[in-house]
């Protein structure tokens, strides 16, 4: 008898700690830039965010400068995931070359490899999404200088709410994969 009463004492608990959490997907935004690349393919490695931002919570800033996640508000897919496809896409919508994440999902190599590392990536209290860090270009076996670029790119937040956390995200890394794309084009 006091095994069903464990069961189910769990069971409430674990119910109780879920609770029903709402599910963000990143927004999608079309680039109007078209490049030609000077490579013939490149790979965007799974892109490295700060811990706050590769969590599955949805982060902002307070206007003390504290990070305050929200459990009940989560992203749709891993961030790092999410960032590292959402840049392959948008790379290869701009740009007339061989564009896929890490995992190279092609035969071969990719002439360059492109490594995003994210040092602050958060909504703003001031309703500014920033997103900073550096981000390296490095080629192997063919003509093409290595690289180390440092950004800062900034988006207003224009829709108060997840939705226009997650507008301005889409909005700064679209800002982000075209300075990368004017990097590897001719």
């Amino acid at each position: 008898m006091m095994k069903p009463l464990i069961f189910v004492g769990l069971t409430a608990l674990l119910a109780a700690c879920s609770g029903n959490a709402s599910r963000l997907d990143m927004s999608q935004v079309q680039s109007e830039l078209t490049l030609r690349a000077a490579v013939g393919s490149a790979m965007v490695r799974t892109v490295s965010l700060p811990t706050y931002a590769a969590a599955e919570e949805l982060s902002i800033e307070t206007p003390e400068g504290l990070i305050e996640s929200n459990a009940g508000i989560l992203w749709a897919d891993d961030p790092s995931r999410a960032v590292t496809l959402m840049l392959a896409r948008n790379l290869g919508d701009i740009l007339n070359a061989k564009i896929g994440p890490d995992p190279w999902p092609f035969a071969g190599l990719p002439d360059v490899s492109i490594d995003v590392r994210v040092t602050r990536m958060i909504a703003g209290a001031d309703g500014i999404f920033d997103l900073e860090g550096q981000y390296f270009v490095g080629g192997d076996g063919i003509d093409f200088t290595n690289s180390t670029n440092r950004f800062a790119v900034q988006a207003p937040i224009t829709v108060s709410g997840a939705t226009g956390i997650a507008d301005a995200q889409a909005l700064a890394l679209l800002t982000l994969s075209e300075q990368i794309a004017r990097k590897i084009a001719r």
